[in-house]
């Protein structure tokens, strides 16, 4: 089995029947051992060996260009009138008005009349019927080939003017689906388009303009203010405003200084950066959104495969009925034959299955386009529908909910000693200590101004705390349980702590063997957005919000309390984490779980849907989660499970409306009262509406 696996981006794909037909003539290719046609982003993967020549020519029926994806290339734009079959469509509405001219005043038998028709019908339908006429002489029905029979039996019974009206209005129809269709696929293209081609490398003291794909790891790019950031990499001098809004959906520019990360894409506001390389330019972010996000709309969501199945059954079918509608009344009651072929006809032109089988793939290609745009990486069809139907939501704590990093938000002091001097004291021992806590005092001390004090022979308390000497006397900071084996802690201190760990806070005493001084409350804070999230979700009908942590208890409860969560489960190590959402599937069904990425891999990966946080920075988070937030923020939640249960009624509604309105002309046919003309305006109008109801997904905004 020959591994070669090439992937090239195609031009010209206009409709999912043609993609279909593309596919097998490729895979009837010799030396092709697998095709996989990604319709939604115009893409195709080969395994095996195929030259661009072969597969242009399995192609040539619908004029598809083909080229490799990692070229890039500008798309041709040809305004929509230049393009050769709708110059051929505008040349057939001519000649069909001057075919009506013609009956009306020499009436629709003479033969100038039915010569203006047929070329009517030669003109806008020579594509046609090459495409119709083979695959009726290998027996492959699809939309062209009922098309053909319909306008053939229509010139055969004399409906001229019937068959040149056909042929116009499926020409629409067709350029009707293209046009939307690239609407939808012009989502990923902008993209694509967002990372500059060359970069700004400086080595020694000399600048060069470098292609990307000739810059390696370990280069230093420079970015001058008002440019593009080429590719990913990491701040080594200067600092700046870079807007990311295009990678993470943040529309507040972010500030960056030496250490931090840049994205390729991002936008340099005002300072001037150098920035050591960290990728390549296949590796970069934007690439890895770029790809999952073209995996995504070839990835087929269960309504498409539902309706995909159901078209390649209902095809035949409908030319079976339109068989039996022509023959069966003229053989058994003697009908005449001419009325009963004519409605057999518009059965085949109404049956058409165009809007049926657009009105999944449309949605969810312009649904997943529109999420990226909004810095919401959806992963695939499936995902994206389940997240519409979700009815928990579970969360991680740290970095989740909260900021993840601690603050202070108490110092009192006990004593002789001034809360600034708590403060110093507190700061000078844990200067030499590695704890988080130890950070937030540090940037409160920093932030306050507080009197540097020099602390010697520092000795961490394993467990408890710290000691160190300051002017000559032993200072002690640590747990409430450090001071007690020490000396009793009075009981109207121990009541304010006890009160301070209920609020979900962390004391540490500060103080001597022989008294306590004062003491600091640290807590991870919660973010400002949290509590309106929540409310949101509650508001969109999430059953329920349910938080999983670490923490002790009444750190769990206390955030749980103020943000109205309806459970939280608090002492969770990351075996109990997926425990607890393996129960909550049990019991609710469709449940959520939101974190990190890191460390919450595998309550992500059992959840129905793994949403992760900060996708931007991690590839864990990419790798392991359905769907990632690429800012590190949970304000696109609730537009994510918006966008998702719209999509979910807009595919409702489209197969709904298709059905019915098939159902619907079929029954008017019987009687009569449906022409050909109407029939194939009907499949057109539903195909419009159809379309145009899926494109309603690119104006659901994020507030």
């Amino acid at each position: 089995m020959s591994e070669t696996k090439n992937e090239y981006r195609l031009q010209g794909l206009s409709c999912t029947s043609c993609a279909a037909k593309f596919e097998k003539n490729i895979r009837d290719i010799q030396t092709v051992e697998d095709v996989q046609l990604n319709f939604g982003a115009s893409k195709i993967a080969i395994v095996g060996e195929a030259s661009i020549e072969q597969l242009e020519a399995a192609g040539a029926f619908d004029g598809i260009k083909v080229y490799p994806a990692n070229e890039k290339r500008k798309e041709e734009k040809i305004p929509f009138l230049h393009k050769r079959e709708n110059k051929n469509s505008m040349v057939s509405l001519a000649f069909l008005i001057f075919g009506y001219a013609s009956s009306l005043t020499i009436g629709e038998d003479s033969p100038a009349t039915i010569l203006i028709f047929a070329l009517s019908i030669l003109i806008g339908g020579f594509h046609l019927f090459k495409v119709g006429l083979k695959n009726l002489t290998k027996l492959q029905f699809d939309m062209k080939t009922l098309m053909t029979v319909a306008i053939i039996g229509a010139a055969i019974i004399g409906e001229w003017g019937e068959g040149a009206v056909v042929v116009f209005l499926f020409a629409v129809s067709e350029a009707l689906e293209s046009y939307s269709m690239e609407k939808a696929r012009q989502s990923i293209r902008s993209l694509m388009d967002i990372a500059p081609d060359t970069a700004i490398i400086k080595r020694g003291k000399n600048e060069f303009e470098v292609d990307v794909e000739d810059i390696q790891v370990g280069d230093v790019m420079v970015i001058k203010p008002g440019q593009k950031v080429a590719m990913d990499g990491e701040v080594l001098n200067g600092q700046s405003s870079i807007n990311q809004a295009a990678i993470t959906g943040e529309s507040i520019p972010v500030h960056k200084q030496a250490g931090d990360e840049v994205f390729a894409g991002s936008l340099n506001e005002e300072g001037f950066l150098e920035a050591r390389v960290t990728k390549r330019t296949e590796d970069t972010t934007i690439a890895k959104i770029i790809h999952l996000v073209e995996e995504a709309q070839s990835e087929r969501a269960p309504s498409q495969q539902f309706v995909d199945q159901f078209a390649k059954y209902y095809t035949p079918a409908i030319m079976m009925i339109a068989l039996f509608v022509a023959i069966l009344p003229p053989f058994f009651i003697g009908a005449d034959w001419s009325e009963w072929i004519y409605r057999g006809l518009a059965v085949l032109v109404v049956g058409c299955p165009c809007a049926l089988v657009i009105s999944t793939p449309v949605a969810i290609v312009t649904a997943i386009g529109n999420a990226a745009k909004n810095g919401v990486l959806i992963k695939g069809g499936i995902h994206l529908e389940e997240t519409g139907r979700l009815n928990v939501i579970a969360f991680d704590k740290t970095g989740t909910l909260t900021e993840g990093k601690p603050d202070v938000t108490n110092v009192v002091s006990l004593s002789d000693l001034s809360e600034k001097d708590i403060l110093a004291v507190a700061s000078a021992i844990e200067k030499f200590s590695q704890h988080p806590l130890a950070s937030a005092i540090l940037r409160k001390a920093a932030k306050e101004n507080v009197e540097e004090y020099i602390a010697d022979d520092f000795q961490s308390i394993t467990g408890q705390g710290a000691k160190a000497i300051l002017n000559e006397t032993t200072y002690f900071i640590g747990s409430p349980t450090l001071f007690d084996e020490m000396k009793a802690i009075p009981e109207k201190i121990q009541y304010e702590i006890i009160a301070l760990q209920q609020q979900g806070k962390t004391v540490m005493l500060i103080g001597t063997e022989e008294e306590i001084k004062g003491y600091v409350a640290v807590a991870d804070q919660v973010r400002e957005s949290s509590l309106s999230i929540i409310q949101k979700l509650q508001k969109l009908g999430i059953e329920k919000t349910v938080m999983l942590t670490g923490d002790n208890q009444s750190t769990g409860k206390a955030i749980g309390k103020q943000l109205g969560l309806s459970e939280v489960k608090a002492d969770l190590m990351p075996q109990d984490k997926l425990e607890a959402i393996k129960s909550l599937r049990e019991q609710y069904g469709k449940v959520a779980m939101v974190g990190d990425g890191i460390n919450d891999a595998p309550a992500l990966a059992s959840a129905t849907i793994g949403i992760a946080m900060g996708g931007a920075g991690t590839d864990t988070a990419l790798e392991t989660a359905d769907i990632a937030l690429m800012a590190d923020d949970l304000e696109k939640l609730p537009y994510t499970i918006a966008l998702s249960r719209k999509t979910l009624n807009v595919i409702k509604q489209n197969v709904t409306f298709a059905f019915g309105l098939k159902l619907l002309a079929l029954l008017l046919i019987i009687p009569g009262w449906l022409t050909l003309w109407m029939a194939i305006f009907a499949d057109m109008g539903a195909t419009l509406i159809v379309v145009l109801n899926s494109l309603r997904l690119l104006k659901t905004k994020y507030h």
